[in-house]
């Protein structure tokens, strides 16, 4: 039964708990055991008799020879078979061994197993950990394999070990291990991995890397688990941060081995008196972690579904926004929050307290939308005792309908003054003391704010204060496996040349991010030059072995006013806020960095007459095309 029931439960992939076992002609008593008596949701197990061995049979009427398999597909129904036995194909295949009766028995066997599993409708195989530190062979046969698959998935096992340079035992780096198989293998979305949870783990930081992987299993042998006071047993805790972490990444626990705990004669036996499986205190465990997880925030919960989700950016400069998107916006109750304060700390400075009843301060918010703005600066207002004079400007006129209503709502019609017109065009009758706007996106920078806040700084006193005064974007590199499979679905040079925004997930976060381009306003320069370049170094941490960048993650960080900041930059970002998720920039090729080789990325933020665009690139350790050359596949409309 599933490790634990929850109305609405976020963690739906990774509730089911599957054992390893040894190879049975009896599959439907094997799933009787395991399943019914023993409490697990499926079992991982052998298609075919593991002393089979192609080369035995030949010659010896091997045309009327009957695999030897687990058992007719007419022993259990075809959703039984789908939902209940993950396949395991032959632990003794070595594809790439120096004998080559072995090397042909081994890719014969792969192809009659993967084709036996096909025909059952299995959703997935579990293939053995390549032998040996060259996989070439191995992943050569798989990658064709693949070619013809639909619907079966391929698991690589892989045990969760870290080398320290020494592999006279056979042991290699897993990720090396795996990045080099899935290399080989063309980033196949139907490959993935199965780990090997070892008694002893990685440094964090390794582990780490493991979170952007395609990870969907966590094969847990019975010897990793410690003892409990009572004699039951149990995890360190590291090992209970790693597997929450597999949890919440929608990875499956898997229990191996034979029972190594001496457990209490009463527990030997169930409520009905029949005999417990061996392994159930295992299982009783892995639930007992599972059910302890917290549950996700509310605002979490709405956003699963946007969970590594590519979305393209808005253009709210070329595109009038639908009234879905400006309630989605007007929730986040903490941006405007944080508006309200920075404009009562910019009240106060322009007018002090014995001026207050006699000054009125021009405030005009560019960008108006459907007056949440309005209403911050009035309350701030309000709050500081400062007569205010708004301006609202808004170029779409569907929210300036709601404006008007809005403002004659709330009894504004002697305070706020609606202006139907695009901020960069309009000729304001007087200049103001305070410009706010909220035209920042994922990136700071990529919904034309500058050029926006450069159009209408003119109506901007000379003293005069923008909210935000300034903006700097940020990236740093991540791996993201299965963002870049949902780009390299696409199969076309566009997709691979395009920022998503996308409320990062199943990604590693590689290196600390670091400031790319900085905007402050107002700026009166006789010209603002808004083209930009910047070139970046990232070091990976030494204890964590090489990665593979699958692209950048983009934040942005603001100053509204003085101490008042708005963000999503990680280690600066503003809590509890959800109006930006962070921006994607993907790489038609991934690059692989080791620690002791700095990774070298360039950003250009390009402007042409009509247009506004980004190009970026990688120079080191190894060069990658240019993305997006002249905004070929991606720009924002002027």
């Amino acid at each position: 039964m599933p490790l634990g029931e929850r109305g609405g439960w976020e963690r739906s992939e990774s509730r089911y708990c599957g054992v390893e076992t040894d190879f049975s002609d009896d599959v439907p008593s094997l799933l009787s055991f395991n399943i019914s008596t023993g409490g697990f949701d499926y079992v991982l197990a052998l298609l075919m008799n593991p002393s089979y061995r192609p080369s035995l049979v030949e010659g010896k009427g091997s045309e009327t020879q009957v695999l030897p398999v687990s058992g007719s597909d007419l022993v259990l129904a075809p959703s039984q078979w789908s939902s209940h036995v993950v396949g395991k194909i032959s632990s003794w295949i070595d594809l790439d061994s120096e004998d080559e009766v072995l090397r042909m028995d081994s890719e014969t066997t792969l192809k009659q197993e993967i084709a036996w599993a096909t025909h059952l409708s299995l959703q997935a195989c579990l293939l053995p950990t390549p032998k040996g530190t060259s996989c070439a062979n191995y992943a050569r046969c798989v990658n064709q394999i693949l070619q013809g698959l639909t619907t079966l998935q391929l698991w690589l096992r892989v045990p969760l070990v870290k080398s320290d340079g020494d592999a006279s035992e056979g042991l290699t780096d897993s990720w090396e291990l795996w990045n080099s198989f899935r290399l080989l293998c063309e980033h196949d979305s139907k490959l993935s991995v199965a780990l090997d949870v070892m008694s002893t783990l990685p440094s964090e930081t390794s582990l780490g890397r493991w979170m952007g992987e395609s990870v969907r299993a966590a094969i847990i042998s019975t010897d990793s688990f410690l003892t409990n006071a009572r004699g039951y047993p149990c995890l360190s805790k590291r090992h209970q941060k790693l597997i929450a972490g597999f949890f919440d990444h929608a990875a499956q626990v898997v229990v191996s081995g034979k029972p190594v705990h001496n457990l209490p004669k009463a527990s030997d036996s169930n409520t009905e008196g029949t005999q417990r499986h061996t392994l159930r205190s295992y299982l009783d465990y892995v639930a007992y972690l599972f059910q302890k997880m917290e549950p996700l925030p509310e605002q979490e919960r709405i956003e699963l579904g946007y969970r590594d989700f590519l979305q393209a950016p808005l253009q709210p400069l070329m595109d009038n926004l639908e009234a879905q998107t400006y309630e989605t916006f007007e929730r986040d109750s903490t941006k405007y929050i944080q508006y309200q304060r920075a404009v009562a700390k910019a009240l106060v400075d322009r007018v002090p307290d014995e001026k207050a009843s006699e000054l009125t301060t021009v405030l005009m918010v560019v960008g108006a939308g459907r007056g949440p703005l309005v209403r911050a600066s009035l309350q701030a207002a309000e709050e500081t005792n400062r007569k205010l004079k708004v301006y609202a400007v808004e170029k779409n006129p569907n929210a300036v309908v709601t404006l008007h209503n809005l403002v004659k709502l709330e009894g504004w019609e002697g305070i706020v003054t609606i202006i139907s017109c695009d901020m960069r065009f309009w000729n304001a009758s007087e200049k103001a003391d305070i410009l706010v706007s909220e035209l920042l996106g994922s990136f700071g920078d990529n919904e034309l704010s500058p050029e926006c806040l450069d159009g209408a700084q003119r109506f901007l006193k000379p003293d005069g204060i923008s909210i935000p005064s300034s903006y700097t974007s940020f990236i740093q590199p991540v791996t993201a496996t299965k963002l870049y499979n949902d780009v390299k679905a696409h199969k076309d040079l566009a997709h691979f040349e395009t920022p998503y925004v996308v409320k990062l997930h199943s990604v590693a976060k590689l290196a600390p991010s670091q400031s790319v381009f900085t905007f402050t306003h107002p700026n009166f320069s006789t010209k603002a030059n808004n083209q930009r370049y910047k070139k970046l170094h990232f070091n990976l941490p030494s204890d964590g072995g090489s990665a593979l960048v699958h692209g950048f993650a983009g934040y942005f960080d603001s100053v509204l006013y003085k101490d008042v900041h708005l963000g999503i930059e990680p280690t600066t970002a503003t809590p509890n806020m959800f109006s930006w998720f962070p921006i994607f920039f993907p790489l038609r090729k991934p690059v692989e960095v080791h620690p002791d080789s700095p990774l070298e990325v360039h950003f250009w933020r390009c402007c042409g007459s009509s247009k506004v665009w980004y190009e970026w690139s990688v120079s080191s350790p190894t060069p990658t095309p240019m993305h997006n050359t002249n905004g070929r596949s991606y720009w924002v409309g002027l």
